[in-house]
C-alpha cells in the first residue's frame, strides 16, 4: 500500500464509522423483520434529531455573531453602538454595530478580542476530543493498526489527517465562528468556502496536538489515572465554551471584556491570528503574506510534532511496563481503624438504602469520572454561565436576586439528574440482563433508582437556596413559591429524566460511547429549560400550567418507558399499541394548534369562526387519532357509545352534573359579588356573534372534542399507571390549567365528575352529558 492509499483507507474508516452510528441509531427507516407475531420497532427519531441539529447550527451561529458585533462595540472606541437610557442604563445596538463593520476593516482591538476567542475555540476543538472516552477504553486502535504493512510515519500522518476530517466538535466550535468573521468582512457567497477552508487549516494542528497528548498519556499512564485524567478535562471545556459565550452578550461581566482588551498583541501570530489576518486582509499582498506565514508555520509545527510522535513511540506500541507500574501490587488489608469507620456511616445507610440503592452509589464511588461528572460538572456549568453572562458577581447576591437563586439551584439539579438518573440503564453497560433475571420488575428497580438520585441531588438545590436564605435580609411569601416550584420540579425531573435514559440507551450497542442517543440529551435539556421560564414567571397561572403539564408529561414518559422495558433486549419486538397518555397530550397540542391554524386563514375573530375552528379542530384530532389506532389495532381505544348501558350512563351522569352544578353556580355567585368581576366583566373581550353560537361552542362542540381528548385518551391512558382517584386527579389538572385562571377552580371539579363517571360507565356518553349540562348551567346563569 502507497502512503497515500494508507492515509484514504483510514480516513474512510474512522468517516465510515461515524456514518454507521448516526445512520443506525437516528436513520433507521425500515422496520426489521416481523418475529413472533410482533412488528419490528419503528424509529423515527430521525426527525428528532434533524429538529435538535438545526436548532443547534442557528444558536452557534447566533452566538458567534453576536460575539463579532458585542466585542465591537465594546473593545472598539470609535464605535457609536454603545449608549445609554435615560434611566442610565448602558445598552448595545447591534444593528448600528453591523452597519459600521460593513463599511470599515475591523479595529486592531476587535482584532485582538477575536483572535482570543479563536484561541479559545481553537483550544476546545483539541480539548473536547482529548476529553472524549476513546482515550479510556482499554482497546488501543493503534496497536493494531501498526500491524498493517505500512511505515509508522505513514500511520502516524494518516492517524492526524482522519482525526482532522472527523473531529466534529471541531467543526461544530470553529464553522460558525470563521463564517460570522467572513460576513462582517464583506464577503457574500464565498462565506462558507472560506470558513471551511479556515476550519480544515487548523484542524490538523488540532488533531496533531490531541495524537500528542493521547500517545503520550497512553503510554506513561495506567487506565485508572486516564480516567481520571479525562473527568479533569471535561471540568476545563467548561469554563472555556461560557468565556466564548460570554463575549457574545451583551450585559456579561466587564472581565471577559477585560481579558479580550488584555489578549497578547503577539498572539495574532499564531495560527488562529493568521487565519484571521487573512479573511481581514485589505489588498493581495497583506493575504499572501499571511498564507505564507501561516503555511510556513503549519509545515514547522507538523514536522515537530512527528517528530515527538516518533519520539514516544521508539520503543514500540506496547509500553506495558508503564501502566503496570501505577497498578499497586495488592490490595493492603483492611486496618481495624479502618474498619470501624466503615460501620457507622454504612450501617446507617444500610438501614435507609435498599441493596439495589446502595449498590448504585457503591458504583458511583467506583467510578471516578462518573462521579465527577456527577458531582462537579454541574455546579461547573451553572456557575459559568451565571458568572459570565453578568448575572452573578459574588455569593451574597444570591440573597438580593431570590428568582435568580431559584434558578441556580433547579438548573444544577436538571444538570446532576442529566449525568445520573439519565444514565440509570446505560451504566449497566453489556450486564443489563441481570436485571431482568431478578425477581422483581424491571419497573421497580427504575423507581428505587429515580427516588434515590432525586433525594441526592435535592442536596445541590439546597445549598443554594440555604446561602440565598443566609443572605436574605426581608421575608416574603414569593421566595416560598420559588422554593417549592425548586422542590416540585427535582422530583418530577428525575422520573423525565429515568424515562428518556431508557428511549437513549441501546443495551446492543457494541461501543459504550454509542449507547446513549444524544438527541433525547438535547430533548430533556428543552424541557427543563420550559420550566426553568415558569421560575422567571411572575404569574402564579403560568407557574401552575407549567408544573402541570410537565408532571403530566413526566407520567406519559414513564408509562412509554414501563411498556418499552420488556424489549429493550429484542432488536426486533416492539410493545403491542395501546392507549397511552402521551397520545392524549399529542391531541391535545394539535388540537390547540389546528383552532389557531383554522383561525388564521378565516382571517377573523368572532363566534361564529371560533367555534367553527374549535369543531373542525376537535374533528380533525379525532379521525386522525381513530385512524391511527385502527391501522395499529391498538387497545383500549375509547367509545362514545358502543356497549354503554344507557340507564346506568343516565344515573352516573346525573349525580356527577349535580355536584359539578353545584361548585360551578356557588363558584360563580361568590365571583359576583367580590371585586373580579367588575374587572373581570370590563376587561373581558366583546366577541362579535349571535348568542347561538355560544351555545354551540359551550354545549356541543366542547363535550364532543375535549371529552374525548381528557377523558378517553389522557384519562385512559394515566388509569394503566395508577388507580383511579389519582388518574382523575392529574387529568382533571391538566384540564382545568388548559382554562383561564379564574375558571380552574370548577373546571377542575368538572374533571373530576367528568372522569368519574366514565369510570363507572366506561363509555364517553356520561362524561360528555355532564359536560354539556354544565356548560349550559353555567352560561344561563351567568350572562
Amino acid at each position: 500500500m502507497s502512503a497515500l492509499q494508507t492515509i484514504w483507507l483510514m480516513t474512510r474508516m474512522r468517516l465510515t464509522r461515524q456514518r454507521n452510528m448516526v445512520l443506525n441509531n437516528l436513520f433507521r427507516f425500515r422496520k426489521k423483520k416481523a418475529r413472533d407475531a410482533n412488528a419490528g420497532k419503528s424509529n423515527n427519531l430521525w426527525i428528532l434529531t434533524l429538529l435538535m441539529v438545526g436548532c443547534m447550527l442557528f444558536s452557534f451561529v447566533h452566538v458567534a455573531d453576536n460575539a463579532v458585533l458585542n466585542m465591537h462595540c465594546h473593545l472598539d472606541a470609535s464605535s457609536a453602538c454603545r449608549y445609554t437610557d435615560s434611566v442610565g442604563d448602558p445598552h448595545t445596538d447591534l444593528h448600528k454595530a453591523a452597519a459600521e463593520l460593513a463599511v470599515a476593516p475591523f479595529a486592531p482591538a476587535l482584532m485582538n478580542g477575536l483572535t482570543m476567542e479563536l484561541s479559545i475555540l481553537f483550544l476546545v476543538a483539541v480539548l473536547l476530543p482529548l476529553g472524549s472516552k476513546e482515550m479510556t477504553q482499554p482497546d488501543w486502535d493503534l496497536e493494531w493498526l501498526v500491524t498493517m504493512p505500512v511505515e509508522r510515519g505513514t500511520l502516524l500522518w494518516g492517524r492526524v489527517l482522519e482525526r482532522s476530517a472527523s473531529n466534529i466538535s471541531g467543526w461544530f466550535a470553529l464553522l460558525p465562528a470563521f463564517g460570522t468573521i467572513a460576513w462582517h468582512s464583506g464577503y457574500t457567497w464565498s462565506v462558507l468556502p472560506i470558513a471551511v477552508l479556515s476550519v480544515a487549516t487548523l484542524l490538523p494542528l488540532a488533531a496533531l496536538l490531541h495524537t500528542v497528548a493521547d500517545t503520550g498519556l497512553r503510554m506513561w499512564l495506567p487506565a485508572a489515572q486516564l480516567r481520571n485524567l479525562q473527568a479533569l478535562t471535561g471540568l476545563f471545556n467548561m469554563p472555556l465554551i461560557y468565556l466564548v459565550m460570554a463575549l457574545g452578550m451583551p450585559q456579561a461581566n466587564a472581565f471577559a471584556m477585560e481579558w479580550a482588551r488584555a489578549f497578547p498583541a503577539w498572539m495574532q501570530w499564531t495560527p488562529p491570528g493568521l487565519v484571521l489576518q487573512a479573511i481581514q486582509a485589505q489588498h493581495s499582498g497583506q493575504l499572501l503574506s499571511s498564507v505564507a506565514l501561516l503555511l510556513a508555520q503549519i509545515v514547522v509545527l507538523m514536522w515537530a510534532g512527528m517528530a515527538l510522535l516518533r519520539h514516544q513511540l521508539r520503543h514500540g506500541v506496547v509500553n506495558s511496563g508503564a501502566r503496570e507500574s501505577g497498578r499497586d501490587a495488592a490490595p493492603r488489608a483492611l486496618r481495624p481503624a479502618d474498619a470501624a469507620a466503615t460501620h457507622s456511616p454504612f450501617a446507617f445507610l444500610s438501614a435507609v438504602l435498599s441493596p439495589l440503592q446502595r449498590r448504585e452509589l457503591r458504583l458511583l464511588s467506583r467510578d471516578r469520572n462518573f462521579m465527577f461528572q456527577t458531582l462537579l460538572v454541574p455546579v461547573i456549568v451553572v456557575f459559568s454561565q451565571m458568572l459570565f453572562n453578568g448575572k452573578l458577581n459574588s455569593m451574597g447576591e444570591l440573597g438580593e436576586h431570590h428568582t435568580l437563586a431559584a434558578a441556580i439551584a433547579f438548573g444544577i439539579g436538571v444538570y446532576v439528574l442529566m449525568l445520573s438518573a439519565f444514565q440509570t440503564l446505560n451504566n449497566e453497560g453489556h450486564v443489563l440482563w441481570l436485571l431482568y433475571t431478578v425477581p422483581r420488575s424491571l419497573e421497580s428497580v427504575l423507581k428505587e433508582k429515580a427516588q434515590l438520585w432525586a433525594v441526592l441531588t435535592m442536596i445541590y438545590p439546597a445549598i443554594v437556596i440555604g446561602v440565598s436564605a443566609w443572605y436574605t435580609t426581608h421575608f416574603e411569601w414569593s421566595m416560598l413559591v420559588l422554593v417549592l416550584t425548586v422542590a416540585a420540579g427535582i422530583p418530577i425531573y428525575s422520573m423525565i429524566a429515568v424515562s428518556l435514559g431508557v428511549f437513549a440507551c441501546d443495551p446492543l450497542a457494541v461501543d459504550a460511547r454509542t449507547r446513549v442517543r444524544p438527541t433525547y440529551v438535547y430533548l430533556y435539556m428543552l424541557l427543563a429549560s420550559f420550566y426553568t421560564w415558569s421560575i422567571y414567571s411572575n404569574v402564579w397561572s403560568q407557574k401552575l400550567v407549567v408544573m402541570v403539564l410537565i408532571a403530566s408529561m413526566a407520567l406519559a414518559l414513564w408509562q412509554k418507558a414501563r411498556d418499552s422495558l420488556p424489549y429493550l433486549l429484542d432488536p426486533a419486538a416492539a410493545p403491542p399499541p395501546r392507549v397511552s397518555t402521551a397520545d392524549g397530550l399529542i391531541a391535545a397540542t394539535a388540537f390547540f394548534i389546528l383552532q389557531g391554524i383554522v383561525l388564521m386563514v378565516a382571517g377573523r375573530m368572532d363566534m361564529q369562526a371560533l367555534t367553527i375552528a374549535f369543531g373542525v379542530a376537535g374533528l380533525v384530532v379525532y379521525l386522525l387519532m381513530r385512524y391511527v389506532y385502527w391501522r395499529n389495532k391498538a387497545a383500549g381505544v375509547p367509545t362514545i357509545w358502543r356497549g354503554a348501558d344507557l340507564r346506568l350512563s343516565l344515573r352516573y351522569a346525573a349525580i356527577a352534573t349535580a355536584v359539578a352544578c353545584a361548585v360551578g353556580l356557588s363558584y360563580l355567585a361568590i365571583l359576583r359579588h367580590s371585586a373580579l368581576w367588575e374587572e373581570l366583566t370590563k376587561s373581558a373581550p366583546a366577541l362579535p356573534g349571535g348568542r347561538s353560537w355560544i351555545y354551540a361552542l359551550a354545549v356541543l362542540a366542547a363535550p364532543l372534542c375535549e371529552e374525548f381528548i381528557f377523558r378517553g385518551l389522557i384519562y385512559g391512558g394515566l388509569r394503566r399507571s395508577m388507580k383511579a382517584p389519582q388518574a382523575m386527579l392529574m387529568s382533571a389538572a391538566v384540564f382545568a390549567v388548559v382554562h383561564p385562571p379564574l375558571s380552574m377552580l370548577p373546571v377542575f371539579v368538572l374533571g373530576l365528575c367528568t372522569a368519574w363517571t366514565y369510570e363507572r360507565s366506561k363509555t364517553l356518553l356520561a362524561p360528555m352529558l355532564v359536560h354539556a349540562v354544565y356548560n349550559a348551567m353555567v352560561l344561563t346563569f351567568g350572562s
